[in-house]
């Protein structure tokens, strides 16, 4: 790809990738999950999250991206590998905090915290990991609505069947429709595909200037039809790339088959770099 892609979703191989999910996994009831090393790897083969030994993650990550032609990658704070990368790699890196609404207040100022401290550039989530889950249009998300509001970022929502063993009911997408209408000047982006509800997401950034779609935790080969066929028509300037290295997916796997997705030419650009600039309101 020509363009310097932007992406929405990286993160830093490590050496204990499974401790990572440990929150989620004890969410889960199932035998199965209590022993996956990554909570939805049944839907992944070959995830890429390992760290040989002696290698810094972050000369990693940045040696995938340069390979690959991604410019700047979104890394979630929560450990001194991300605040390391962002400190030495300003250039590359742009910080988003992960939030679970059940704690309100505490929520709220850990997000001014870290837009003060590391200057974040959304606000991420993930309805049903929370404890207990919480759907986007919960009035315990609203209060980080108006938060996100008044800094200007956007918020970053889990739609669609979740990946992890865990009921999925407050990632329908209808209740994206309520937070819209209540909140029109925030920006959300919708993650991790919308499935089976893409169409109605289709239907609801049509209606909704607000609301978009980022296609993280896909590979290419899977971009739901529907979404495909928006970014083609009405929805050029709706849909972002995000990727899900090295939590599930390669960038080799996702840019190897990036050139087989019929997105128009004029869609290329704003899919990969144009629209994050726009929706996060980059500084490049």
């Amino acid at each position: 790809m020509d363009v310097a892609a932007i992406d929405l979703m990286l993160g830093f191989p490590s050496a204990n990738a499974r401790k990572h999910y440990d929150t989620l996994r004890a969410l889960a009831k199932d035998a199965g999950s209590k022993d996956m090393e990554f909570p939805a790897e049944y839907m992944f083969k070959q995830v890429p999250n390992h760290l040989e030994e002696g290698a810094d993650p972050i000369e990693v990550a940045l040696g995938e991206m340069d390979k690959w032609n991604v410019g700047i990658g979104f890394v979630g704070l929560g450990g001194e590998v991300t605040v390391r990368a962002l400190k030495e790699h300003p250039d590359r890196f742009r910080a988003t905090l992960e939030v679970d609404p059940n704690d309100i207040t505490g929520a709220v100022r850990r997000i001014r915290k870290a837009y003060d401290e590391h200057g974040i550039v959304a606000v991420t989530t993930f309805p049903a990991g929370c404890n207990p889950q919480v759907p986007v249009s919960d009035r315990r998300y609203y209060p980080i609505y108006q938060a996100c509001i008044d800094l200007d970022i956007p918020i970053v929502a889990n739609a669609g069947i979740a990946g992890p063993r865990l009921p999925s009911a407050c990632q329908d997408v209808m209740h994206f429709d309520q937070v819209c209408y209540d909140f029109p000047e925030l920006r959300i982006v919708m993650r991790h595909g919308a499935e089976p509800w893409e169409a109605l997401a289709v239907k609801l950034m049509l209606k909704w200037p607000g609301l978009y779609y980022m296609t993280s935790a896909f590979a290419p080969k899977y971009y739901p039809k529907a979404i495909v066929d928006y970014a083609n028509t009405r929805g050029a300037d709706k849909i972002m790339y995000a990727g899900y290295y090295p939590m599930g997916l390669s960038l080799e796997r996702i840019f190897t088959e990036l050139p087989n997705v019929p997105f128009k030419d004029h869609v290329w650009p704003k899919f990969l770099r144009e629209n994050a600039v726009s929706v996060f309101k980059l500084e490049v």
